[in-house]
């Protein structure tokens, strides 16, 4: 058993900002051991352009590493880019750094994946179907999961993700509401160290449906379902207003809010601290976190791009990854 938790750390699209965010990390001390899966050319040229050193070294002794230096798993690249420019060529690589990171989480050489952003058209321009890296990891891992964002003010998790939203409310079935919320409510117990979380459900409808007046789902779906989890000894709160669930005053009493579509709560979440939030996969048989923002291809190599995502990435996995070793003792 480690003493320290490993963490397998993913640039992103080698053309955007993962890569110098990376070097910036690289600079800092951790409570875990980082091991960076990808291109060394492009590291090193992202640490080049922001002037900042970089060493890469082999990842067997990942705790050798100090300030300026990571234990690194080569990744090649198709082809190099240029900062700003996502090549479709390189969508394998990119791919393949995220599938050999998890691949290190399920083989137990790392405890977490911290993962960067990555950019959605230039994966599937270069031939590679792709929705998002939560299903991608999902597939890879055989499991369902739940996607939650957080911050020091609210956790949100999410019943469904990316749909239009005159899709969502055939998606809001008791099958899809309960498996949602016994990940979410696994998750924070395993995960987060929460022994009886207190789960904030909002209503799919305005008012929570108004009984029935502004939509059914509430009455016929939500309220059955949480009626009976608490018959099973769970705390949960709803079906509540969303316009109202986050009220500092009503969210000190929660540990999540789950949300029943995407725009419903992370407007939210993200006004609240989108610097300082990130992106959580729960359900995996490994903690994933991954940064709340894209890949910025405009501030690519300038040095100009804020680190606080990545950074708060790495902390809460880190926090999570000691949380299942301890549970695991």
């Amino acid at each position: 058993m480690r003493q320290r938790p490993r963490l397998a750390l993913v640039p992103g699209e080698p053309a955007g900002i993962g890569p110098e965010l990376v070097v910036r990390a690289a600079q800092c001390s951790w409570g875990a051991d980082l091991v960076v899966y990808g291109d060394r050319d492009t590291l090193l040229r992202a640490a080049h352009a922001i002037a900042l050193p970089l060493r890469l070294i082999s990842p067997n002794d990942p705790s050798a590493a100090g300030p300026g230096a990571l234990a690194h798993v080569e990744i090649p690249l198709a082809i190099a880019t240029a900062f700003g420019q996502p090549a479709p060529r390189n969508a394998r690589a990119t791919i393949a750094s995220l599938e050999t990171a998890a691949g290190a989480c399920l083989q137990g050489l790392c405890d977490g994946i911290v993962t960067g952003p990555v950019h959605k058209a230039a994966i599937n321009n270069g031939g590679i179907p792709y929705t998002g890296t939560t299903e991608l990891l999902a597939a890879q891992a055989g499991c369902e999961v739940v996607m939650m964002l957080a911050n020091d003010i609210v956790r949100v998790a999410l019943v469904t993700t990316h749909l239009p939203l005159r899709d969502v409310a055939d998606a809001i079935t008791h099958d899809s509401l309960e498996r949602t919320l016994r990940i979410l409510h696994g998750a924070l117990r395993r995960d987060f160290g929460i022994e009886s979380p207190r789960i904030a459900v909002l209503g799919l409808n305005p008012h929570a449906g108004e009984e029935g007046h502004l939509g059914r789902e509430e009455l016929d779906i939500v309220i059955p379902l949480l009626e009976r989890l608490r018959g099973e000894g769970w705390n949960l709160i709803g079906p509540l207003p969303a316009d109202t669930a986050f009220l500092p005053a009503k969210l000190a009493g929660f540990d999540a809010v789950l949300a029943m579509y995407h725009d419903q709560g992370l407007p939210v979440l993200k006004y609240s601290g989108f610097e300082q939030a990130v992106n959580m996969t729960l359900g995996l048989p490994y903690p994933r976190v991954a940064v709340d923002h894209g890949t910025a291809l405009d501030l690519a190599g300038r040095g100009l791009a804020d680190p606080s995502s990545l950074f708060a990435a790495i902390e809460t996995c880190t926090q999570l990854a000691r949380n299942r070793m301890r549970a695991a003792l």
